[in-house]
């Protein structure tokens, strides 16, 4: 079996579509012995109008956008491409794979082409089931710096060849090919047919986001039982104390912290204040002292006084 490691840039990307600037492939054997690496440089057939995933600040590419213009368009490239992902004796792998696989879709609807068939494997994902994480995404950067590997980022050859040899570290580390890797962490390839992409899948990410869903679920369930409970004793609250026409409110993962919530409540209504889940209105604000959330941020906005409840319990004492 070989494997083909690659990576794709574009001009721009959209929901519509993605113009495809650079197809960058390196194809290896078992051993990771390289038998063919190339750039293929693509004529996108429009301006490049390149942003980072937030959409705001720009990329620059390390091409000389104005050469483009001279390359051969993806038609003229696209059997190369084809070849290459399609080979049955071969194994697809990138970094963040699914995005690439996407570009490659809306480029042969946009050009009336086949769609792509082909079953693929990613780095990315590879790399959080061996380190099971699956809360953050890890850059090819990142993982590239933490096992030595150099390249040039956003080069499509230099990331094809970064990722094969984050791919070849991995094996190395456990003494066993790709493969057998893939195997080890039950790992289901992802696919592309017919113009519909599956993701890649693992029996560790399907657990985590069990648990996750389990977790949610039980957030949910204390924050509306605090809720509850703080409309039933807000009929109890005093018509003086120190906290008199004052609103209240409570950082959320206070409001998890259920017996402490409900402490700090009761003893708040037993000094007149009012109580709020609407940061932006209140006057005194509850939190842990780690937290940087929104509600923080809001309450600081509106000038609230900021309480850790430790300091929160003392002032009502």
């Amino acid at each position: 079996m070989k494997y083909l490691f690659f990576d794709i840039e574009c001009s721009v990307v959209n929901k519509q579509f993605a113009k495809i600037c650079a197809f960058g492939y390196c194809l290896t054997d078992e051993n990771f012995s390289i038998l063919e690496k190339e750039d293929i440089l693509i004529n996108p057939q429009g301006g490049f109008h390149l942003t980072d995933r937030k959409g705001t600040q720009g990329l620059v590419l390390p091409y000389e956008y104005s050469d483009f213009k001279k390359y051969p368009t993806f038609t003229e490239k696209a059997e190369k491409i084809y070849s290459l992902l399609q080979d049955k004796d071969t194994l697809v792998v990138g970094h963040a794979t699914i995005n690439d696989v996407k570009y490659l879709n809306l480029e042969s609807k946009r050009f009336s082409l086949p769609s792509f068939e082909f079953s693929f494997a990613d780095t990315q994902f590879l790399y959080m089931n061996a380190v099971k994480e699956f809360s953050r995404q890890f850059g090819l950067g990142a993982i590239a710096q933490e096992l030595g590997v150099e390249f040039t980022a956003h080069r499509a050859v230099d990331d094809a060849y970064a990722t094969m040899k984050v791919a070849e570290a991995m094996c190395k580390a456990e003494n066993c090919t790709l493969v057998q890797l893939l195997e080890k962490y039950e790992i289901q390839l992802g696919k592309i047919s017919n113009y519909e992409i599956e993701p890649i899948r693992s029996r560790a990410q399907a657990k985590h986001r069990k648990e996750q869903e389990k977790r949610r679920e039980e957030r949910e369930k204390i924050k509306a039982e605090f809720h509850v409970f703080a409309d039933r004793e807000k009929r109890k609250r005093a018509k003086e104390g120190k906290l008199k026409s004052k609103v209240v409110c409570f950082s959320h993962p206070l409001e998890l912290q259920l017996p402490l919530a409900k402490k700090l409540l009761s003893k708040a209504f037993s000094q007149g204040a009012f109580f709020t889940t609407h940061a932006e209105t209140c006057d005194v604000y509850v939190c842990f002292e780690t937290e940087n959330g929104a509600r923080l941020k809001s309450a600081q906005a509106k000038k609230a006084r900021i309480f850790t409840p430790e300091e929160f319990e003392t002032y009502l004492d």
